[in-house]
């Protein structure tokens, strides 16, 4: 069958995505930890199999298709995390993968893919229109497009985070704090818990979704937007699909610097004893920088783990 893409994600597909997603992996662990006096929980997706949370959304998406499609096989775009939750789903199904990724992704993210066996087509960040790219790439393999947060699948495949942390909890959280890009998986833990309060974290100069839920309207990057190492967290823009979830059911956002990501990073390392990347990590440096507030209910997102060992020793070895 062909799917419509233009239908919305419901709450009934994130708990269909659930089930599927539990059929084939473990649930990430709901680890206790203490800020400010308050214990809380962090979920750890920095554990699935790829590293993150993508792979929830991929396999979501990818397992739904029908016969037709899975032979045309599939192309997204991703600095990383979402090319490799593709790639391993799509190893798994047999169906072929491309994904658009930029040339400075970092190298770990890079190799795992290709590993992975997916082929990647790279563009230039800035410089080039990644969604572009890949509707050139679409249109020549007669491919489906897996749209890495304004698909309804993959909102609701990242949702099932959610219906996990409610079954690990034994009740809805009060409030999720979650690293933020385009706002796919933000959406998807609306849908999941509907009374939690869903805070959406993103860097400084890239709250794409934070302004635009402020201004009631898709708000764009600045052209001349600051350098992150978030590189995860760098869409130029949310998109209606995210939006829409997300109006009424979300805090306004939380933008986080570098120096409070870096700050997370060595705390989740000596406290949790988990490799946190840098985009996986902003949730919880909006709760260490205080910005978010929290109670014993709150759970934090800890989203990706896929570090360039380089640049988490020096991370971890700084003052």
């Amino acid at each position: 069958m062909i799917h419509e893409t233009i239908r919305k994600p419901t709450r009934e597909g994130v708990l269909r995505a659930a089930t599927k997603i539990a059929e084939i992996l473990p649930p990430t662990p709901l680890l206790p930890l203490e800020i400010g006096g308050t214990r809380l929980w962090a979920k750890a997706e920095v554990l699935q199999p790829i590293g993150a949370f993508k792979i929830r959304g991929a396999w979501h998406r990818l397992s739904d298709l029908g016969e037709e499609e899975r032979t045309r096989g599939v192309v997204a775009v991703s600095s990383g995390n979402h090319a490799q939750g593709v790639a391993w789903a799509a190893r798994r199904l047999g169906i072929a993968a491309t994904i658009v990724m930029p040339r400075d992704a970092p190298k770990v993210k890079l190799e795992a893919t290709r590993a992975l066996g997916a082929e990647i087509v790279l563009y230039d960040r800035p410089g080039e229109d990644r969604d572009e790219v890949a509707a050139r790439e679409v249109e020549r393999r007669g491919a489906v497009l897996v749209h890495a947060f304004a698909d309804p699948w993959v909102i609701e495949g990242q949702g099932s985070a959610g219906i996990e942390i409610a079954q690990q909890l034994g009740r809805e959280p009060s409030r999720l704090v979650a690293p933020c890009g385009g706002g796919g998986l933000s959406a998807g833990l609306a849908l999941a818990c509907p009374s939690a309060r869903i805070v959406p974290v993103e860097p400084v100069g890239w709250d794409m979704v934070g302004r635009s839920l402020a201004a009631g309207e898709i708000v764009h990057a600045a052209p001349d937007a600051p350098k992150t190492i978030c590189d995860a967290l760098q869409p130029s823009a949310t998109k209606p699909i995210n939006l829409d979830v997300l109006r009424g059911r979300s805090e306004p956002g939380v933008s986080v610097t570098d120096e409070e990501v870096r700050a997370a990073q060595r705390f989740a390392f000596a406290q949790l004893k988990l490799v946190v990347e840098p985009g996986g990590a902003a949730a919880l440096a909006a709760v260490l920088a205080g910005k978010v507030p929290v109670d014993e209910h709150t759970v934090i997102l800890l989203t990706g783990g896929n570090c360039d060992p380089e640049s988490f020793a020096v991370t971890i070895g700084a003052k």
